[in-house]
């Protein structure tokens, strides 16, 4: 059952159809608030803030040497002062309060499709805000990538609600145009350079990446290979990485058996699925595909929230942060 039916609480920020709108990005403001203690309590102990992964890169930095005391790390006594004072002296750290927060947001033709509730484009547009505000209310620097099949929008990170609103803007834009897109095979990217696709984004992503930083990837990951894998890969060393799978009950499992129209927006046709080892055929492979994810994930350490376009955004992030720890 959708949690749109039983948590009426958190459904007036959930956005719906197939096309979001700057007020529904700007809303997500207050669903972030909604999850602003959970993450805090959440969170790592000694790290402030929502920074929901490990501790990676330039997460602490150095602040000073004092005379070594009982019960001290003996991994931190600096033996050049100690030899050169005579004295046991320990490095001491402090941790570092802004973090660059990323977010990678996949608005291309395959993101344009729901069967309920909302599109994935929308959900990914609406997860994205969420994320973007649970960082600037915490005092991070926000930036970011939009991409579509046939261009993206680069976003430095910048400490500053006007630095989000641009965010948000872009994500905007480019939920928009996917209405006007009737033929997405015959779209043709104005730079010749651009490459659709997940892996052109983490290039382009690793430009204003940071060590330290943490990268929110939300897409549905239909475009992932070994390229987009070994740019994970790099990112993930210095980073903090969490990937957003967004992804529809129809993509998961066929409906009931029946006789069903389908459209893309242009040519119309007919779903049949009377069939019961066809059914069973396609909740496999759906299977095995999140199977793939989440173990190529695992292997880089880094962690996945799932996202059904028919649950709420807001419900399914706290799920996860409550899982996390």
């Amino acid at each position: 059952m959708s949690r749109l039916a039983i948590d009426p609480q958190h459904a007036r920020y959930q956005s719906t159809g197939a096309a979001i709108t700057l007020q529904q990005l700007l809303i997500q403001r207050y669903a972030a608030k909604t999850l602003e203690y959970l993450a805090h309590t959440r969170s790592i102990a000694g790290i402030s803030g929502l920074h929901l992964s490990k501790m990676r890169g330039r997460g602490i930095d150095f602040e000073e040497f004092r005379p070594y005391q009982p019960g001290d790390d003996i991994r931190l006594i600096d033996w050049r002062v100690t030899a050169r004072t005579s004295r046991p002296f320990t490095k001491v750290f402090r941790e570092e309060r802004e973090r660059p927060v990323i977010i990678a947001v996949d608005q291309t033709h395959n993101m344009y499709f729901g069967s309920q509730v909302a599109f994935k484009s929308v959900i990914a547009a609406q997860a994205a805000a969420v994320f973007c505000w649970l960082a600037i209310d915490n005092g991070d620097r926000v930036g970011g990538l939009v991409y579509s099949d046939v261009d993206a929008s680069l976003v430095r990170p910048k400490r500053s609600r006007r630095s989000a609103l641009h965010l948000l803007n872009q994500v905007y834009k480019y939920n928009q145009r996917l209405q006007s897109v009737k033929d997405p095979e015959s779209q043709t990217p104005a730079d010749p350079e651009f490459q659709p696709g997940l892996a052109h984004a983490l290039g382009q992503i690793r430009r204003i990446t940071k060590p330290g930083s943490t990268l929110y990837v939300i897409s549905d990951f239909i475009t992932l290979d070994d390229k987009a894998l070994q740019y994970l890969n790099q990112l993930s060393r210095h980073n903090n990485v969490i990937c957003c799978m967004v992804y529809d009950a129809l993509e998961e499992s066929l409906p009931v058996p029946g006789l069903y129209s389908i459209t893309d927006g242009t040519r119309k046709g007919a779903l049949n699925t009377h069939n019961s080892k066809a059914r069973s055929r396609y909740r496999e492979q759906f299977k095995e595909r999140m199977s793939r994810l989440e173990g190529e994930l695992d292997r880089l350490q880094i962690r996945l929230i799932k996202m059904r376009t028919n649950d709420l955004v807001v419900e399914q992030i706290r799920e996860w942060i409550a899982k996390s720890y």
